[in-house]
């Protein structure tokens, strides 16, 4: 299928949830994500701070842009103008950073806690406990240009569809425990963006309201870039 029929059949599938698709279009061409936005995509995923400062130019305006990869605090100043949500918030530093570069820009900055909740321990995020300490910290409550939107995770590499399961149902407890138990102007607990495109049925049961999908709808990553 073409792009546009993948778009199209992913949102008749998430018709009857409560779950968004975003589109991974890293590495992938303009005439791609155009493919996509044309078939009514709105919300683009990029890893890199670089595509992510190139491509906006080139592509029409109501496009909402996510940053779902790995960030640098000395890279924020450079999306924060036009970013619409900033995925894997992983340390209180970074965060300072983006209240900085949002209140340069006159902007309120959404942003998810990226949460550690794989095996693997390449992977990037807070535990539970460091979770805890950050949203019941004086600084934190500071920082009133950027709004903490919700959680974000990414489960094991694995073909174990049970681990991943249960790592999602992980990620989904820790939500419902901070929806319950902190309150902040900067806080409004209503996403949880967990899911890729090999195990983001799982995650929509599990109670995903973002799911990241890419290769199954641009086909293959490019790792040449």
């Amino acid at each position: 299928m073409s792009v546009g029929e993948n778009i199209t059949e992913f949102k008749r599938r998430l018709n009857q949830t409560n779950c968004k698709l975003i589109a991974v279009s890293k590495t992938k061409p303009i005439e791609l994500i155009l493919d996509a936005y044309s078939a009514g995509q709105l919300d683009f995923g990029e890893n890199k701070v670089q595509e992510l400062r190139e491509k906006p130019s080139q592509l029409p305006e109501d496009i909402r842009w996510h940053m779902i990869g790995h960030l640098q605090t000395n890279k924020v100043k450079y999306i924060a103008p036009f970013i619409y949500l900033i995925h894997a918030v992983d340390s209180l530093k970074l965060l300072a950073e983006i209240n900085k570069q949002a209140l340069k820009n006159d902007r309120i900055i959404n942003c998810l806690l990226q949460v550690h909740i794989a095996e693997e321990e390449h992977k990037f995020g807070f535990d539970e406990s460091g979770l805890q300490k950050l949203l019941s910290s004086p600084e934190f409550h500071s920082l009133l240009n950027i709004k903490i939107s919700g959680l974000m995770g990414m489960a094991t590499y694995t073909d174990d569809r049970d681990q991943i399961r249960s790592e999602f149902k992980t990620l989904k407890r820790i939500f419902d425990a901070i929806k319950g138990e902190h309150s902040a102007p900067n806080l409004e607990m209503k996403e949880i963006s967990m899911g890729m495109s090999d195990d983001y049925p799982i995650a929509i049961e599990e109670g995903s309201t973002m799911i990241r999908v890419g290769s199954k709808i641009f086909g293959a990553r490019n790792y040449t870039k």
